[in-house]
């Protein structure tokens, strides 16, 4: 067995069962080793597409999509995808061909120095220069890119390196268990709450993860606490709860930013500082206004965002025992959250006025997208200004439903992403909303 062989049977020991990519000379015999296995290759009209949809494939499931490119320009079409996987909190491995690096006979025709050009945009990057050190970096390259924050990783597996003679041998997965919050911190928390007289809960990109949604409903209809969400946390939680007060996504005057401002302790859950923020914390005359960081990790600290507690851990467990020990409290005032709910919803049921909006406006689009769209059905976002009233105005049922992307907000990822998310889900609807005019298509009829 070669080490290109012996890195497939890694890739499903891990689960892999699709790659997304464009092979080249470089990357010959992994080819060969995928033709042999059970992964699927699905070639690309570009790498960029290719990293996206590898993505989007972490994002929709948890586990570490995959993507592969050649050497040279094969390997720089993979960065801004990179860009957008790490910096979405995505799951995604890279994988690279390279030249012999013992012995070459084409001097520096397409060399890079690829690692070092990934690890600025990656939590992980590593050249492979020995076959029987495959099963090792494969594993610690899923187990970092699965591991909060979740992100890009890369390995460049040179030509020669794929050729040599190895002993097979596969690290297993192991077990591992998410940390849970500590009695005190949930208790201080807990406290937090019951003192305060507007809590209002936030939800963020974090809480798009594994098992938060249903957690954060039982805890919401337990306390009656109003709730928000941020652009990339729409659907957590169904936007159709009569306790959902709006999106952050356009500037502080919009209905829920105001809302925002009338709370005086923010259950913050899943923030993380790549997004857009949905609100502003200063040090001198923030009203008295207090945060509370829920996350699977320490807040990172920014200069409008720094947290006067944390709850690190599991983010399902520790809102579970957040309403597990919180009494609703006699004090709590939801009236001006409540205000602006009712203002937000009588402006969009003004849309229904068409007539008096013409020509068309993206409030209306959005409306007429939400009504055709079945319950189930999946929306892939590109970006343009379009991609701020689908957050506003777009009622997401469930999480991930709209693939919207506040982090690095490229041009370019709406239709890869909708590609990747109806090969994952072949019976639901899938429309990608692409480019500055809003051009709409449903991927169905690309597939």
């Amino acid at each position: 067995m070669n080490a290109a062989e012996l890195m497939v049977k890694c890739l499903e020991a891990e689960g892999v069962e699709v790659i997304f990519g464009i092979p080249g000379e470089e990357n010959l015999d992994f080819l060969e080793a995928l033709r042999q296995s059970n992964i699927e290759l699905v070639v690309t009209r570009h790498e960029q597409a290719a990293g996206v949809m590898a993505a989007t494939y972490g994002r929709l499931t948890g586990n570490a999509g995959v993507c592969m490119s050649t050497l040279g320009p094969g390997a720089t079409n993979l960065v801004t995808a990179a860009a957008y996987a790490q910096l979405g909190g995505m799951p995604m491995v890279m994988i690279t061909g390279q030249k012999p690096i013992k012995s070459s006979k084409q001097g520096q025709f397409q060399i890079l120095d690829v690692v070092d050009m990934m690890q600025p945009l990656t939590k992980y990057s590593h050249q492979i220069v020995s076959g029987q050190n495959v099963p090792a970096r494969v594993r610690e390259a899923f187990r970092q890119a699965k591991t909060e924050r979740p992100g890009a990783v890369h390995l460049e597996l040179p030509e020669d390196i794929a050729r040599e003679e190895v002993t097979p041998f596969v690290v297993p997965q192991g077990i591992h268990r998410r940390p849970v919050a500590e009695p005190k911190a949930v208790a201080q928390a807990v406290k937090m709450i019951e003192q305060a007289k507007r809590p209002l809960l936030v939800i963020g990109s974090g809480a798009n993860r594994k098992r938060a949604g249903a957690s954060l409903r039982s805890f919401i209809e337990a306390t009656g606490i109003p709730f928000a969400d941020t652009q990339m946390g729409k659907g957590v939680v169904d936007e159709r709860h009569p306790l959902f007060i709006g999106t952050a996504a356009l500037s502080s005057g919009d209905f829920v930013h105001q809302a925002i401002e009338q709370a005086d302790l923010i259950i913050n859950v899943g923030h993380d500082v790549v997004e857009k923020p949905p609100f502003f914390m200063s040090p001198e005359g923030d009203c008295g206004k207090q945060v509370l960081h829920v996350n699977f990790t320490n807040a990172q600290i920014d200069p409008v965002y720094f947290p006067q507690a944390d709850l690190v851990g599991d983010i399902a467990t520790s809102i579970e025992r957040l309403e597990y020990h919180l009494v609703p409290q006699a004090h709590w005032d939801f009236t001006p959250f409540m205000q602006a709910k009712a203002l937000w919803e009588a402006e969009v049921e003004q849309l229904d006025d068409v007539e008096n909006h013409f020509p068309l406006i993206p409030q209306t689009l959005v409306k007429w997208v939400r009504e055709v769209m079945p319950e189930q059905s999946i929306v892939a976002l590109d970006n343009g200004m379009y991609k701020i009233w689908f957050a506003r105005n777009y009622r997401a049922y469930g999480h991930n439903t709209l693939l919207l992307d506040n982090a690095l907000a490229t041009m370019g990822a709406g239709l890869p992403s909708a590609i990747a998310a109806k090969k994952l889900n072949p019976e639901q609807p899938v429309l990608a909303v692409c480019g500055d005019g809003g051009l709409m298509m449903s991927v169905q009829e690309l597939m």
